[in-house]
């Protein structure tokens, strides 16, 4: 079953609201839909955690915990799937978001030169944000839409054999 997967690796919401910045939504977080394990939690909880993965802002675990609990999707996945985008990961994810932005833009790929300082970092990086951005919210978007459907149909089939296991072993006896 998905749910005792995802339940071995879940912290207790009580160690998860007294963290200290997720502590800030106080009496929010005692809905128990944002600790549920279900389906639709879980789908929509990887949809809001690929959504802002992909969304270069500060503080994403701040936003993406904002999100789940308006939604009232599973607070934990997804708070834990914004950690996709790392220090690790993100030159990839930029370059590969660059490089669709790009495309969708229809702007050519210049090579620029960086020195480190300020002002070469504010003249280099102009031409280059707009179709980081646009390839950032479209990987979001496509990543979040994915990760949704996936995860449902996972989820679906999953418990059908469950179900036809079940059947089967009542038959059997």
């Amino acid at each position: 079953m998905p749910r005792r997967l995802i339940k071995k690796y879940m912290p207790n919401p009580k160690v998860v609201r007294r963290h200290r910045f997720i502590k800030l939504f106080g009496s929010l977080l005692h809905d128990a839909n944002l600790w549920h394990l279900n389906r639709r939690s879980v789908s929509g909880a990887f949809a809001v955690g690929l959504f802002v993965a992909f969304i270069p802002v500060p503080a994403q675990m701040l936003l993406a915990a904002a999100i789940a609990i308006v939604v009232r999707v599973n607070l934990p996945v997804a708070v834990g799937l914004v950690w996709i985008t790392n220090p690790v990961t993100i030159p990839f994810i930029l370059f590969l978001a660059f490089k669709i932005g790009t495309l969708f833009t229809g702007s050519s790929i210049t090579p620029i030169e960086l020195e480190f300082t300020f002002e070469s970092l504010q003249n280099g990086l102009g031409d280059v944000w707009i179709p980081v951005l646009i390839g950032c919210i479209i990987l979001a978007i496509g990543c979040a839409v994915t990760g949704y459907l996936l995860i449902h149909l996972a989820w679906r089939i999953k418990v059908a054999q469950a179900w036809n296991a079940r059947r089967t072993k009542k038959k059997n006896n």
